[in-house]
């Protein structure tokens, strides 16, 4: 999940992103509201994280500037992070369109739990926990599991798969992972995709050939569907090989 933060204090900007991208969410940042404006008017985010203090344009109208386009955009979750805790400006941010307020300072903890829950609300009625075979996801602690055994994975991993669970039984692009798993100021190319689905896929084949010998349940596999993108699947969903 892809995450907008935009803050003008470079040191909390740096501090917040890092803990964010600890929690596995894709960071992207702005440091000024009309940069802000301009990625919320052409990139898609599942949040952002507003401070209403911010050169250039301030945090309110950058608010009103995206309720204010409608669409799928236009509903992106906000929520308010300022040391402007007077009472007629919470009103107004919320009265705006903004879904949750935090005065700073505050503590990381409830930032993150106050993150997960309204990542959790965007996502509607769709299930806490997804499941792939013996692999599982649960959104609330955003880890994963297989066979109840907890499958360790490094952050753009865990973006990867995130994206391919969460449709498992869907293709997924190349194109929409690349979206989903960098940020914007990253210097990678679309290729970089193919490593990490490489790595992921060796990770799950390795758990399968644990889980056999324990005695384990049925496994996911990501499958290659040329010019289509990836598809994770169980095991036992993929067609049998054609005998030679």
């Amino acid at each position: 999940m892809r995450i907008l933060l935009v803050e003008d204090h470079l040191e909390l900007s740096h501090w917040l992103a890092k803990a964010l991208r600890d929690a596995h969410l894709t960071v992207e940042t702005a440091h000024n509201g009309a940069d802000a404006d301009a990625l919320l008017h052409t990139q898609e985010y599942s949040l952002v994280l507003l401070d209403l203090t911010l050169p250039k344009m301030d945090g309110l109208d950058v608010l009103r500037r995206l309720r204010a386009r409608g669409g799928t955009r236009g509903k992106t979750p906000v929520m308010i992070l300022t040391a402007r805790g007077g009472l007629d400006e919470k009103v107004q941010g919320l009265n705006l369109g903004a879904d949750d307020y935090m005065a700073k300072p505050f503590e990381l903890a409830e930032l993150e739990a106050r993150v997960k829950a309204l990542l959790r609300r965007s996502q509607g009625n769709e299930a806490l926990v997804h499941t792939c075979g013996a692999l599982s996801f649960d959104t609330v602690t955003r880890m994963f599991s297989y066979a109840g055994t907890p499958f360790p994975l490094t952050p753009r991993e865990h973006a990867v798969l995130e994206a391919l669970i969460t449709r498992s039984g869907r293709a997924v692009s190349k194109e929409k992972l690349f979206d989903e798993v960098f940020a914007l100021a990253d210097d990678v190319n679309l290729d970089a995709i193919e490593l990490y689905i490489h790595r992921v896929r060796k990770k799950l084949e390795n758990s399968v050939e644990n889980g056999v010998e324990s005695g384990a349940p049925d496994g996911a596999v990501i499958t290659t569907l040329r010019g289509i993108g990836y598809l994770l699947q169980p095991r036992s969903a993929m067609a049998p090989a054609a005998p030679k």
